[in-house]
């Protein structure tokens, strides 16, 4: 399989399919080139027919579903690298977007982040971390469904409300605890969180897709409204990460990979980040190779990227670093540390000397070792650099292959629906009746076939088939009526999605 041609300098830079899965660094201070960089290496794992994810943070990704070629700089560089001549062509795209105004909604359940990744975005302390894991712990004992925000709302309030009645069996909750997570929760609904929780819950099988060309399909999320809450929008992205980890076989060494994924603004998801979610990050880093996974982090500094991950991260590219102050200095040192030293030139000063599309890069050899690190060109897209108008957005979401399947929103009968039905028939009640029991198991399929509507099932499925893939995001094999979680909901690191 050709490799990718990723930059030319002294000579031609190449990523070898076979090595891209060894994840990657794109790093460089602001308006140096890495937004380009990023689409060249997009398009050209698209064209070896590889699927590849990635936030667009600045709204001006979505040209690279277009041709180039109307570019200046884009003819000026190319004659510069002697590369005539050069096909433009655009890529296959499907947008997404977490508020469905610029692509199709993403959403996920609140059972599948589970509570590290909502403890995190809520900001919560040890204590209330541990009350809010006790809360998922109790929603599954009484086979409440944590679909959307209302329902973890609700439980919230039924569990405050009846502390006293697990204290004996789980501890004191207290009243504080319990407050602190409901003002989270309404900071979080405040931002537009109801728009990311609820089904139909995004399908990992909808991003890992080819068109009929067998090209892969890039999926391109708008955040430009998202990154406004920088906690949110790496929740999500980290959610993905651990769902493309906990949903794909062990696959070995492939000659190219199965998906690829950037995390843009990747030092959002490292900012204040309690240990154990830490150690989840490196642990799903380090393993989901094996899956297939490319992982490339995009940042400004690579100190942005704690040091167990970012030995972990093969191929580099760094773009520009300024050094204004002894702090930027600093920084500049430590990106110079991070590559293979090479006797020709003198990293850290050439670190800052770099003009917008040039790049120093290392890139893993056929035997998995970093080449020594060399000063080169980044090649120019084939697609369209800048944003797509109105009118092509639109188009590509109607001739999406996923057209139709989440713009419905779904509302199945979940916690809250539950609990309030149970408060209802038991007024003046402090203690509601239980909601499990021997039906809640018939109760909750029915829920399911309920919830399978329009073109969420698909038409090559039939309804068995759809009911059990509807299913089975919110049931166990193993205890028939929990809720379900990836690896980074689990309680205690061991609880995996039932299938």
């Amino acid at each position: 399989m050709a490799p990718i041609l990723i930059a030319k300098g002294a000579t031609d830079l190449l990523l070898l399919p076979q090595m891209a899965n060894r994840h990657g660094l794109i790093a460089g201070a602001t308006g140096t080139g890495k937004t380009v960089t990023l689409q060249v290496l997009a398009e050209n794992l698209s064209s070896l027919g590889v699927p590849v994810f990635m936030a667009d943070i600045k709204g001006d990704l979505t040209g690279i579903s277009q041709p180039g070629g109307q570019n200046p700089k884009v003819s000026a560089r190319i004659q510069e690298l002697n590369l005539e001549p050069y096909d433009f062509r655009g890529c296959p795209v499907t947008l997404w977007d977490v508020f469905g105004e610029q692509g199709h909604p993403i959403r996920a359940t609140v059972s599948e982040l589970g509570p590290l990744l909502l403890s995190r975005r809520l900001q919560l302390n040890e204590v209330q971390s541990g009350v809010l894991s006790l809360i998922f712990k109790i929603a599954d004992e009484q086979g409440l469904l944590l679909l959307d925000l209302k329902d973890l709302q609700a439980t919230v309030q039924y569990v405050g409300d009846h502390a006293s009645d697990f204290t004996t069996r789980y501890g004191n909750v207290s009243t504080a605890s319990i407050g602190a997570i409901q003002r989270g929760l309404l900071s979080l609904e405040s931002q537009g969180g109801e728009n990311l929780f609820g089904e139909p819950a995004l399908n990992l099988d909808d991003l890992i897709q080819t068109d009929g060309n067998g090209r892969g399909i890039i999926n391109i999320l708008a955040a430009d409204k998202l990154i406004q809450a920088p906690k949110v929008y790496a929740t999500l992205l980290l959610w993905l990460l651990s769902e493309l980890y906990e949903r794909l076989p062990e696959v070995g060494d492939l000659p190219k990979p199965k998906f690829v994924f950037f995390f843009d603004e990747a030092h959002l998801l490292f900012n204040d980040i309690p240990q154990p979610l830490l150690e989840k990050v490196e642990q799903v880093v380090r393993l989901v190779r094996s899956k297939g996974v490319g992982v490339y982090f995009v940042t400004q500094n690579p100190r942005d990227i704690p040091d167990n991950v970012l030995g972990q991260l093969g191929n580099r590219i760094q773009h520009a670093l300024r050094a204004f102050t002894p702090r930027d200095q600093k920084a500049v040192k430590v990106a110079a540390e991070t590559f293979r030293a090479n006797p020709a030139i003198d990293t850290a000063t050439v670190v800052t000397e770099l003009g917008i599309g040039e790049a120093l890069v290392s890139l893993l050899d056929e035997k998995g070792q970093p080449s020594v690190v060399d000063r080169a060109f980044i090649v120019p897209p084939r697609s369209q650099i800048g944003p797509i108008s109105v009118e092509q957005r639109q188009q590509l979401i109607q001739h999406s292959i996923v057209a139709g399947v989440y713009e419905q929103l779904i509302d199945r009968e979940s916690a809250y629906e539950r609990l309030r039905a149970a408060t209802k028939s038991s007024p003046g009640q402090k203690n509601a009746p239980s909601v499990s029991g021997n039906g809640i198991l018939g109760q909750i399929i029915s829920g399911a076939v309920g919830g399978i509507t329009g073109k969420r099932a698909r038409q090559s499925d039939t309804v068995v088939e759809a009911l059990s893939k509807n299913f089975a995001r919110t049931i166990t094999n193993t205890a028939g009526r929990e809720i379900v979680r990836g690896l980074m909901g689990s309680f205690f690191g061991g609880t995996r999605r039932g299938r």
